[in-house]
């Protein structure tokens, strides 16, 4: 039986989009991610654009409330900003909650391809950093089993 995994950030614009289209696309025999902000706003075109690169479409996404998910059950809810590790609600059955920061490359100035640079250096930290997670997650697994 698949993982089921939510992904909170404030606006579910960049980090909970790229981490919930990232453990779809990389792990999705093993998960099943969706993602969510402490408030919904849009996905942002960037997130979508430094994905396509790595061949993850997240184009059809789109921005959801937390609230979306309230009667929902999880084994991961996982936080990736500081304010939604302090707004996350309990009330998300049976998960393990865990936080795991990263920058916001939304907030990322400068030229276009200086701020691209931003949002694919947070891509790539996304990538590696749950790739590894649940690496161990699935090893620790199937050790216990």
């Amino acid at each position: 039986m698949k993982k089921k995994i939510l992904f909170l950030c404030t606006a579910n614009s960049c980090r909970s989009q790229m981490a919930e289209g990232i453990a779809n696309h990389f792990l999705g025999d093993r998960v099943a991610a969706v993602s969510a902000g402490t408030e919904a706003s849009f996905v942002n075109p960037r997130a979508v654009a430094v994905l396509e690169e790595i061949g993850v479409d997240i184009s059809g996404h789109r921005s959801k409330n937390m609230e979306e998910f309230a009667t929902d059950s999880f084994d991961y809810v996982i936080t990736l900003c500081g304010d939604a590790n302090e707004k996350c609600p309990l009330f998300f059955g049976g998960a393990q909650r865990i936080h795991i920061g990263f920058s916001d490359p939304a907030k990322a100035t400068g030229t276009e391809e200086e701020i691209l640079t931003e949002f694919r250096k947070v891509r790539d930290q996304v990538k590696g950093t749950l790739l590894d997670f649940f690496a161990r997650e699935f090893d620790q697994l199937s050790t216990n089993s």
